[in-house]
């Protein structure tokens, strides 16, 4: 048999556990024109006689006078769905007054467009957990791939997740590079993979396949890496990024640029010495003026390179001296150039949560700053790509970028590491215990059904809060690595303040759409963490 699916549970390995469910709502089964429980209002800068809706599975958006809105919200038969974690922010308020129905009409318009509905609240959740199973199943026909060449780096970042793999002799053995012998397993395994998608030779039209690590561009991987690309391209198009720290990227250049490694993510920290502080070398040397060298290469070599910025409240204040850096070195000018920022998350015990942002936080705290440095305007924000996502409601063709899922980890990402060990999410390796499965020697693909089911199922479907969510088909339910830090468990979701920030980007995104302003949505980001 090609692949087995394993069912036995390992006796050490915690059971993800499922978030409280909020108390069962006593609904009358007659039938009565209510709003619906999706309807998102968004309130619109300096404009208090108006407000945008935009219906969270319809995919309507209409601006409407204040007196609508006030009429749609006194239909409101229960108060939005709080998160499992954290806080949301209260949602827009509608200015006190009488409650005026609007005509025949206007009532009409908004039955079409879904604001108004005669659907029990449970009717309604069904529907969204319908559209969301579709949308999950969709997402779950691609497989995409991710190979980790070793664990091992030459940098030792005091936030890295990884950070014990380097430092503790205990892990010494994972160091290991993957082999030729281990790469034409892989290889062997990856059709097996996709018949489980329901995919045969040929059907896939092009691949997906990234590099991480670890570092995976380390200057001893070359053969590696190279050797993989070799096998990849075999099997048909395909299209390769990277994360890579850049310190040894110019050993690559022959493998950068489009039809190669077309896109390659590189972090700087701050200023150079502010981030020859944090991106050490094993003997606390720096690397900024080796990462910069190796950007300006890649870029003239025309691979599309992203700059994140992972920020907490010790380093945000050198940003604007950065930014006259990046603009000095001349990246702005690259049409495939980009700076982001991110914010760092305590993921380890020498990372203190104090000093922290969530999205939303940083992403206050740079606009703040944007309004005093004019040259902060080559980072973007950390919810530019929120922007992004929010701008396809408004796009003249086709549905919104709805999702089910936050990302690739629970629908179809593979990750392969040195060992032959396959992981769902690039956070979650190392540990054979949480691995999804494995390749054999002769290519057999071993899947432990328990821990797959665990990624794999993980869609807002099939989260009692998120089903209820007005904000569900565009947050996905949040990071599942995230929640399993704050609750516990990788079922629960991650709402990190996404309501205020969706509605704060869709208004921005709007007034965009008004003006006629180019969309600009930028393509091929890796996730976020």
């Amino acid at each position: 048999m090609a692949v087995r699916l394993l069912p036995v549970i390992p006796a050490e390995m915690v059971l993800p556990k499922p978030g409280p469910a909020e108390p069962a709502i006593l609904e009358s089964t007659e039938r009565r024109l209510r709003a619906s429980s999706y309807t998102i209002y968004v309130d619109l800068p300096n404009n208090s006689h108006e407000m945008l809706l935009v219906h969270g599975y319809t995919g309507a958006f209409d601006r409407v006078s204040g007196t609508v809105a006030t009429y749609l919200r006194s239909l409101e038969l229960k108060r939005p769905i709080r998160p499992l974690y954290g806080q949301w922010t209260p949602e827009p308020e509608i200015a006190p007054g009488t409650v005026a129905e609007p005509s025949a009409a206007t009532i009409a318009v908004l039955k079409r467009r879904g604001y108004l509905t005669e659907m029990t609240l449970q009717e309604e959740e069904d529907r969204l957990a319908g559209i969301a199973t579709i949308l999950h199943k969709q997402a779950s026909t691609r497989p995409s791939y991710i190979f980790m060449p070793t664990y091992d780096c030459n940098l030792r970042c005091f936030y890295c997740f990884q950070d014990h793999m380097r430092t503790d002799p205990a892990f010494k053995h994972l160091l290991r590079t993957m082999t030729v012998p281990m790469i034409d397993r892989i290889f062997e395994g990856i059709p097996k993979l996709e018949g489980l998608h329901g995919l045969a030779a040929g059907d896939v039209d092009r691949r997906s396949l990234g590099f991480f690590g670890g570092e995976p561009l380390l200057r001893q991987n070359r053969p590696a890496v190279e050797y993989i690309m070799r096998k990849a391209q075999a099997l048909g198009p395909v299209s390769f990024w990277a994360v890579s720290n850049a310190t040894d990227l110019d050993a690559y250049s022959e493998l950068l640029g489009p039809g190669k490694i077309a896109r390659v993510q590189i972090t700087l920290d701050g200023t150079p010495d502010e981030h020859d502080k944090r991106r050490i070398y094993a003997d606390g040397g720096g690397s900024y003026q080796r990462i910069a060298r190796n950007i300006t290469m890649a870029l003239e070599l025309g691979a599309a390179v992203d700059i994140r910025l992972n920020i907490d409240r010790n380093n945000i204040d050198t940003l604007p001296a950065l930014a006259q850096e990046m603009i000095a070195q001349g990246w702005p000018k690259y049409p495939n150039w980009s700076a982001y920022t991110a914010p760092i998350h305590a993921t380890n015990d020498k990372t203190e949560r104090k000093t922290t942002y969530t999205s939303w936080g940083l992403d206050k705290a740079l606009e703040e700053r944007r309004e005093l440095y004019p040259e902060m305007r080559v980072i973007d924000r950390p919810d530019d790509g929120l922007k992004d996502q929010a701008r396809s409601i408004f796009a003249n063709e086709g549905l919104p970028n709805h999702r089910a899922q936050f990302c690739g980890a629970n629908s179809s990402m593979y990750i392969f590491d040195a060992f032959g060990d396959l992981y769902a999410c690039w956070e979650r390796t190392g540990d054979q215990r949480i691995r999804i499965g494995n390749i054999e020697p002769d290519g057999e693909v071993n899947l432990s059904q328990f821990v797959l089911s665990a990624w794999r199922t993980r869609s807002v479907a099939n989260n009692s809060i998120c089903r209820q969510c007005r904000y569900a088909l565009h947050c996905g339910g949040g990071c599942a690595v995230l929640a399993e830090g704050r609750r516990g468990s990788l079922s629960a979701n991650f709402c990190d303040g996404y309501a205020a920030r969706f509605r704060a980007m869709v208004a921005e995104a709007y007034l965009d759409h008004e003006s006629g302003v180019a969309m600009n949505v930028r393509e091929g980001r890796v996730c976020d963490l």
